[in-house]
């Protein structure tokens, strides 16, 4: 296949993003529907194909593109279209933006996920799983390099099929030494191995060998000769993954373990159990499995490389296609040796909340929901806690019997924790829907005030916060608090949460003061029940300190930072996502200060510690350099500033989209930075590029969308467009003064920016007006909200 070749006159292949050995695949553009699609071809026959052989194939492959095209499951790849281009079948599918888990390990110097990003992973592809056993069709190369996160957090499963024919066609067709792959040894099961019947519950082999590596930074038997990986499989127990990651928790690893089992009858019965135990939290015991192989069974360790034929090999029960075979791919290749325990524990402790927005620096960081443990019955339906399109009327259904169940009660659970998982991924509107069709349910199932119903409650309120809404949040926020009070009690760590996150809201709304007295309060509370040195005081402490810096206060705001930072460092290490937020705060209030040098010293040691603690890709490693850049721009080092703001746009791009809030954030700051240098016809465009795109992504009333307008206005004055000026002012005052209330200091701002318009534009006694109106306002002592 060519670069640029056409395909039936529809694919055009454009570059070659992955090869294999039987085949490519392209990224490509489908010119009937004008979008990206990626192209798998197989590989033209060579002359030392047996025709018969190459017959087989091209049939093979076009039942089983059939097959893949068939299943229509959020978690599985979609398949377009099938077709030839002269000898070559070649098959359509979506392009996925995002990386395998092969790579992701990879981009983690071969160090174990985060445990939070473990369950998510093995949850989303137990439940696409679940959907293609119940189509009939079994994966069969289940590996790392077969499971996509995308940018979004999604998970899903590639190449379904696809790796079937490959196995089958090898022994079938006596093609196992024209480089055909049989399966990747580190990931295959023992009777696929053994050439024995595979089923559903080869899969699950597979994926626990996948989450063993994920959870672990090794695979399970991490030996760089195939037979002797081939014999461990087989014959010897898995070494305990909390061996080699001591901070996993003890459940995740009987899950692992169980999947691992030898015997295809001592795993779990299918996925959906799987799907249930990962809601749940089910141990072995409960499910009815046993933990390891069976009475009577003793293993055959092998510590090293067996030579084929040795004795006590029972080298029979291996096929022979399997003596030629390497190791294949793996996700790592560090060993176990590299692998420090624990590794990335550090962002995963039980104290440790979602990161917070980079939008919001010093917002709280929510904390963990009160959710119960599921019971071991299973959900009214197959699939049910792992399904992402369950909505309010399902979970209605689910609630409108008078004495609720324990199956129902863990169908909510569920559902509650792929919510979370929403959330964790940024997308909190979907969050938000999934949490007020829980907190519906819950409230019909289990009442109003129960802390179940509260806990998606505040979730919901959370979303709602996330997304903007914030006159919403505090509403709810104000009615979660009372009821917890009520309920659970007024020092209760769900009723301080509530009411933290209202003082959050109310500075969002820009009712500072109001938020700093709900601050204090809290944090005596906090002091009181917790002591000073707990997770959730030093938040507190740290929000107290947001709310300072917003209330014209940076002093006082910098100095309870420091010491935030400090004790941080302490309790939680100095490059603890933590304690970098609060150092990140640190900065902001030298900022405030005009310390600007200090400021972007602080900001680009943040940004260096992210970029080694959570990668350079980070939203949070991503934000401290925005700041630097602002930083670069207050020290009037505009060309500086230009830099870091092109090659964020750049990178913002790729890793979260152009239409991304924080994206045209980035776009922002280039255009006021060409403004500073004088390139105000550049900035103009910048602006209303960047201002049509956050009208359609974010609103017209958003603020983000009104600060892009005030951006025009200014290039406007500059380029002594004065009458155009003050039309975009005035646009920005009455949507200030709708949303946030005439005395708003960002009301009152854009009134002054009229003001100095119709000075300019010689209407003196109008601007005079203006201006004493501002003036007035900004004394009143309630002038800081709405």
């Amino acid at each position: 296949m060519g670069e640029n070749r056409l395909l039936q006159g529809r694919y055009r292949l454009l570059d070659l993003i992955g090869r294999g050995g039987m085949g490519e695949v392209w990224r490509a553009r489908d010119e009937s529907l004008a979008r990206q699609v990626a192209v798998k071809c197989l590989k033209p026959p060579g002359p030392q194909h047996d025709p018969s052989g190459t017959r087989v194939l091209r049939e093979r492959f076009r039942r089983e593109a059939r097959v893949a095209a068939g299943l229509t499951h959020r978690g599985v790849t979609v398949v377009h279209d099938f077709g030839e281009s002269g000898e070559v079948p070649y098959l359509v599918m979506e392009l996925l933006e995002g990386r395998d888990l092969s790579r992701l390990m990879e981009d983690n110097n071969g160090h174990p996920l985060p445990v939070d990003d473990v369950v998510d992973i093995a949850a989303q592809v137990a439940a696409a799983l679940a959907y293609t056993h119940r189509q009939g069709v079994i994966h069969r190369d289940l590996k790392p390099g077969n499971i996509v996160r995308l940018t979004d957090g999604t998970v899903k499963i590639c190449d379904f099929g696809i790796a079937r024919l490959g196995h089958d066609l090898g022994r079938t067709a006596r093609l196992t030494g024209t480089g055909i792959a049989m399966g990747t040894p580190h990931y295959m099961s023992p009777e696929q191995i053994g050439a024995a019947e595979v089923d559903r519950r080869s899969d699950l082999y597979s994926l626990g060998c996948v989450l063993y590596e994920i959870a672990t930074g090794a695979p399970p038997f991490d030996l760089e000769d195939a037979w002797a990986v081939l014999l461990a499989h087989r014959d010897t127990p898995p070494r305990p993954p909390r061996d080699r990651r001591p901070g996993l928790p003890a459940r995740i690893e009987r899950i692992i373990l169980d999947l691992l089992a030898k015997r295809p009858e001592e795993r779990p019965h299918d996925a959906d159990e799987l799907v249930r135990r990962l809601a749940g939290g089910r141990t072995a015991s409960e499910s009815g499995h046993g933990s390891g192989p069976g009475p009577g069974y003793v293993p055959t360790v092998v510590t090293a490389p067996v030579p084929v034929g040795a004795p006590g090999t029972r080298e029979a029960r291996l096929p022979s296609w399997s003596r030629s075979m390497t190791t294949g791919h793996k996700a790592v290749g560090t060993g176990l040796c590299a692998t420090p325990p624990d590794a990335g524990a550090a962002l995963t402790g039980s104290w440790t909340a979602p990161t917070v927005s980079p939008a919001s620096p010093g917002s709280p960081v929510p904390s963990a929901s009160l959710v119960p443990s599921a019971s071991p019955a299973s959900p009214t339906r197959p699939g049910a806690a792992g399904a992402a399109g369950a909505g309010v009327a399902e979970l209605a259904a689910v609630a409108v019997r008078s004495q609720p169940s324990s199956a129902e009660a863990a169908v909510l659970t569920a559902r509650h924790r792929e919510g979370l998982a929403l959330a964790r991924h940024g997308r909190w509107a979907e969050a938000g829907e999934v949490h007020q069709a829980v907190a519906a349910a819950r409230a019909a199932l289990l009442g109003p005030d129960h802390p179940d119903t509260l806990a998606s409650r505040r979730e919901a309120a959370l979303s709602l916060s996330r997304t903007g809404r914030s006159a919403d949040a505090l509403r709810a926020y104000t009615e979660i608090a009372a009821a917890g009070a009520r309920v659970l009690g007024p020092d209760d760590p769900d009723t301080l949460a509530a009411r933290q996150e209202t003082a959050y809201v109310l500075g969002r709304l820009g009712r500072h003061a109001e938020a700093h007295q709900v601050y204090t309060s809290v944090l005596a509370a906090r002091l009181r029940v917790m002591g000073p040195d707990h997770p959730d005081t030093l938040r507190c402490r740290h929000n107290l300190a947001v709310s300072l810096s917003r209330l014209g206060r940076p002093g006082e705001s910098r100095r309870i930072a420091l010491e935030v930072a400090a004790a941080r460092a302490r309790v939680l290490g100095p490059e603890h996502a933590d304690t970098l937020v609060t150092r990140y705060e640190v900065a902001y209030a030298l900022g405030q200060s005009g310390r600007w040098e200090e400021a972007l010293h602080t900001y680009r040691e943040v940004a260096e510690a992210r970029a080694r603690t959570l990668g350079a890709d980070h939203p949070d490693t991503l934000a401290a350099r925005h700041e630097t850049g602002i930083c670069l721009g207050r020290l009037g080092r505009g060309e500086d500033a230009l830099r870091v703001y092109r090659d964020l746009v750049v990178d913002r791009t790729r890793v979260q989209g152009p239409q991304h809030p924080e994206t045209l954030r980035a776009r922002h700051g280039t255009g006021v930075n060409l403004g500073r240098l004088g390139r105000w016809e550049e900035a103009l465009a910048e602006a209303r590029d960047v201002r049509a795109l956050r009208e359609r992504a974010l609103g017209t009333g958003h603020p983000d969308t009104l600060v892009s307008r005030r951006e025009i206005a200014v290039a406007l004055s500059w380029l002594g467009r004065w009458a155009d000026a003050l039309t975009e002012h005035r646009r920005v005052a009455a949507a200030r003064e709708r949303i946030l209330g005439p005395g708003h200091p960002d009301t009152l701002a854009s009134r002054h920016d009229e003001a100095h318009c119709l000075e300019q534009l010689g209407h003196g006694a109008e601007a005079a007006e203006l201006y004493r109106r501002v003036a007035v306002l900004r004394r009143r002592p309630d002038s800081g909200g709405c």
